[in-house]
């Protein structure tokens, strides 16, 4: 999916709400566990009850691989379902990758190679490594590089805070450099709602780059500061939801109450469209 393809989804869906595949099995609705697919099916339904709220859906890689084997099978079933519905949806590999060229190359092709497994629009990278580390995921048309700028865990601040002489912060150094690696059509950035009055510093570095911001909802970050400082003409943004939506309810209701969250957050989103 290209930038103006993700533009006009969220246009068409008056939402730029990801909503967050992180499938727990130990957090799952009592009915689901222990049954075969059972992860494949919580996730449909999940995506089934939300698809007319939401444009994006952003598994977290590591939900899938602490289960071994039948967790990448889990995986693997979740985007093929998604690639063959007719309600289009972009697609976030949260996998933050990030090593020296060749190992990143074959990162690349694990995600978002079309004839892989999984055939992801998007990968979430750490950029400590530098250029050579983000490059070879952004060789792939229509792919996107998402890239880690300003994080809202308690650790954030052991460095991304880190000043120099002039008072410029470490992560607005990473946001100067890495916005000559790519363009607004391929690169993306993330940055936490709960550091959403930092947005501006991160928009007068990235005027028209698309952020993804997680952290609206459980995590307490405010959708109204979020759009204040990080909407533009093209929207521009991407705001994930997982355990408001995907765990609003551990009954039979599981699905019904994902969409009653994902249609509140859509209403409020359409106020910004």
């Amino acid at each position: 999916m290209n930038r103006q393809e993700l533009i006009s989804l969220i246009r068409q869906r008056h939402s730029f709400l990801c909503v967050g595949l992180d499938a727990d099995p130990a957090k799952m609705p009592s009915h689901l566990q222990g049954q075969p697919d059972a992860v494949y099916q919580f996730n449909k339904a999940v995506i089934d009850a939300t698809i007319d709220y939401a444009v994006a859906y952003k598994p977290n890689i590591a939900f899938y691989e602490s289960m071994g084997v039948e967790g990448l099978i889990q995986l693997r079933k979740t985007m093929q379902y998604l690639h063959g519905l007719d309600k289009k949806a972009f697609t976030i590999a949260d996998a933050k990758r990030g090593d020296i060229g060749n190992t990143s190359q074959h990162y690349a092709k694990a995600f978002l190679d079309p004839q892989g497994e999984y055939n992801f629009d998007a990968i979430t990278v750490a950029p400590y490594m530098g250029e050579d580390s983000v490059l070879p995921f952004m060789s792939r048309p229509d792919k996107w590089v998402i890239l880690l700028a300003l994080t809202s865990n308690k650790g954030a601040s052991d460095f991304q805070f880190l000043r120099d002489t002039t008072g410029k912060a470490l992560f607005e150094h990473v946001l100067e450099r890495a916005v000559q690696w790519g363009t607004p059509d391929n690169l993306m950035f993330v940055v936490g709602a709960t550091k959403a009055s930092m947005l501006s510093r991160v928009r007068a570095i990235a005027p028209h780059s698309f952020l993804l911001v997680p952290g609206v909802g459980a995590q307490g970050g405010s959708l109204d500061e979020v759009c204040r400082y990080g909407l533009t003409a093209d929207c521009g943004l991407l705001v994930n939801s997982s355990r408001g939506i995907i765990y609003a309810s551990n009954g039979p209701d599981f699905a019904e109450r994902a969409a009653d969250e994902a249609r509140k957050l859509q209403i409020q989103m359409a106020q910004y469209i």
